[in-house]
């Protein structure tokens, strides 16, 4: 743990937009985490059960998605990009019928954009998920989440949401520090990115020459 507080101290200096990103980090460094994790009685930050990054697989050939569970979801469509790999399929949950994805490994993000039904407004305009993308065949892709995601209100906001959660699974053994610190670097980067333009992420994404379509 200790490796990594100088790290989330720095971030806002480090992206000039000191006031803004990483709220959550902010909000328990120096100081606070310090406290939490002197209180503690395993020395962790007190959040639900720490737990191993979670691991999706995406089946092009067979239109599959096997989430974290080992639940095989019937996909709509795949799509292949240079950029990533795009998705669409429904899901069997009373707000959210539908749902879409772009996994982009050169950014380690997955953007999603969900389906509301009526009568229930959709939170944010788009979630990130901090994460690896990898295509491991042809027709076979890993995603491994690394608890980090930016709920996005287009025009608006971007929050940085798992912070604890990472640094509880990082406490606990389940993740190195390479791999905590290289997610709170893209995390960070997507933040000031989104910063830059207005938090649309459209423009952002634009701004890198990539080009996202959605159903």
């Amino acid at each position: 743990m200790s490796a990594l507080i100088p790290l989330l101290v720095a971030v806002p200096a480090a992206t000039g937009i000191a006031g803004y990103v990483a709220r959550d980090v902010r909000g328990l460094l120096p100081g606070q985490l310090a406290t939490r994790l002197a209180t503690s009685p395993t020395g962790r930050i007190p959040v639900s059960t720490p737990h191993r990054p979670r691991v999706e697989y995406f089946n092009l050939a067979e239109l599959t998605n096997t989430d974290a569970k080992g639940f095989v979801r019937s996909v709509e469509r795949y799509h292949v990009e240079p950029w990533g790999l795009y998705m669409a399929r429904a899901v069997n949950g009373p707000r959210s019928p539908f749902v879409e994805s772009w996994l982009l490994p050169e950014l380690s993000i997955r953007a999603t954009v969900d389906h509301r039904t009526p009568g229930h407004r959709r939170e944010q305009n788009y979630c990130l998920d901090i994460g690896e993308f990898t295509k491991l065949e042809p027709k076979r892709w890993q995603a491994v989440d690394n608890y980090l995601d930016i709920e996005v209100r287009s025009g608006r906001t971007a929050e940085l949401r798992g912070v604890e959660e990472l640094l509880a699974a990082h406490a606990a053994g389940l993740v190195d520090t390479a791999r905590a610190q290289h997610a709170f670097e893209r995390a960070t980067a997507a933040m000031d990115g989104l910063a830059a333009h207005d938090h649309d992420v459209e423009r952002w994404l634009a701004s890198k020459n990539i080009a996202l379509t959605w159903m």
